[in-house]
C-alpha cells in the first residue's frame, strides 16, 4: 500500500477521474526541505493549507472534486517535511516557508485555501506575499475562538502516548474521541499520518504530537513553544488585500459569536456557513472544491 492507494476509491465515491498526482520536496534556504502533493497538469491554480496535526493527504478529496490543477503542502513539522527546532509553528513562523514554496511551484496568483492553522497561515502569507495570492478561503478558524472547546479537544487527544502498538491501536483512541467520521475514513487519516519506526512502533508523523500541551493555547507559556492561536492573527486578516472568505462549520470551532466578531473585525469578507465540523476538507468537499473553483476567473482552463 502506498500514500495514493485510496485516491480510486475516493474519485469513485465522487465520480470523478483521479489525475496525475505526485509528491514535490523542496530544500529551503536552512536545509529543511518542505513537501507537498501536486494534484493535475499545469501550474496549480488552488493551493490547500491543512490544519494542525494533519497533512496534505487531508485534501485528497477536495482537490479531486476540485477538478483543476492544484497544491496541497504540508506544513512544517507535518507529513513528510521537516520539524522546526524552535519548536515554533505559529502562522509568523511557517508563512515564510509557504511563500517560498509558492514561488517555486506556482507561476500564477494563487485561490489560497487554508483550514485551521493553514487558515491562519494563508492570511499571513497573503498579508506579506500580495503577488502570490489572488483571494483568501479560511476554513473554520479566527484568531478569537474558545480554545476550551474544540482545540482543547485536540490537545487531549494527543496529549496521550506518542508512540503505540499498531495503528489499530490509534484508530481506536480516534474514534474514542469522535474523530474521522467513519471506521474506513479513520483507517485511512491514520495510514497517511503515521509511521511505523524501526522498532515496529507506530508514532505521528507531526512534531505536534509532542507538544500537544501548548499547541492550542490561546497565549504561550514560559519556556513553551508558541502557540497557534495568537492575537496579531487579527493583524494578518485586517492586512490581506485580496478578497477574502471565512468558512465556518457549523459543527466545528468557530461558533456564531466568533463569526459575528470576525464580521465586525473584517466588514469587507464575506462568511458562509456549511453543514460540517471542524475539517471541512474531508467531510464536505464538494462544497469547499465548488467554492474555490468559484473564485476562479471564467477563462481559467479546467481541465487536468
Amino acid at each position: 500500500m502506498t500514500e495514493f492507494s485510496f485516491l480510486d476509491a475516493q474519485a469513485q465515491a465522487l465520480g470523478v477521474p483521479v489525475p496525475p498526482v505526485e509528491r514535490l520536496m523542496l530544500t529551503l534556504d536552512d536545509g529543511r526541505t518542505l513537501s507537498a502533493l501536486r494534484f493535475g497538469e499545469g501550474t496549480p491554480q488552488v493551493t490547500l493549507l491543512h490544519g494542525a496535526g494533519l497533512n496534505a493527504h487531508t485534501w485528497d478529496a477536495t482537490a479531486l472534486a476540485l477538478g483543476l490543477p492544484a497544491l496541497a503542502i504540508d506544513l512544517p513539522g507535518h507529513g513528510d517535511s521537516s520539524w522546526r527546532d524552535d519548536l515554533d509553528y505559529s502562522a509568523p513562523a511557517i508563512a515564510p516557508d509557504i511563500a517560498a514554496a509558492l514561488r517555486t511551484w506556482t507561476t500564477v496568483p494563487q485561490v489560497l485555501v487554508g483550514q485551521s492553522l493553514g487558515g491562519l497561515t494563508a492570511a499571513r502569507v497573503a498579508a506579506q506575499h500580495p503577488d502570490l495570492v489572488r483571494e483568501v478561503i479560511v476554513v473554520d478558524i479566527t484568531p478569537g475562538i474558545d480554545t476550551s472547546h474544540g482545540p482543547a479537544i485536540l490537545r487531549e487527544f494527543y496529549a496521550g502516548p506518542t508512540d503505540f502498538a499498531s495503528r489499530d491501536d490509534l484508530v481506536e483512541r480516534a474514534l474514542a474521541f469522535g474523530m474521522g467520521g467513519s471506521r474506513a475514513n479513520t483507517e485511512r487519516g491514520v495510514f497517511l499520518n503515521t509511521r511505523v519506526r524501526a522498532d515496529g512502533r507506530v508514532e505521528w508523523k507531526h512534531h505536534l504530537a509532542h507538544l500537544a500541551a501548548t499547541t492550542f493555547a490561546a497565549e504561550p507559556a514560559a519556556n513553551a513553544n508558541a502557540p497557534v492561536l495568537r492575537a496579531e492573527g487579527w493583524d494578518d486578516l485586517a492586512a490581506v488585500r485580496a478578497p477574502l472568505t471565512l468558512v465556518r462549520a457549523a459543527q466545528g470551532f468557530v461558533t456564531e459569536t466568533d463569526a459575528e466578531e470576525y464580521q465586525r473585525r473584517l466588514p469587507g469578507s464575506q462568511v458562509v456557513v456549511f453543514d460540517a465540523p471542524h475539517n471541512v476538507q474531508e467531510t464536505a468537499p464538494r462544497a469547499l472544491a465548488d467554492l474555490a473553483r468559484t473564485r476562479l476567473s471564467t477563462a481559467v482552463d479546467t481541465s487536468l
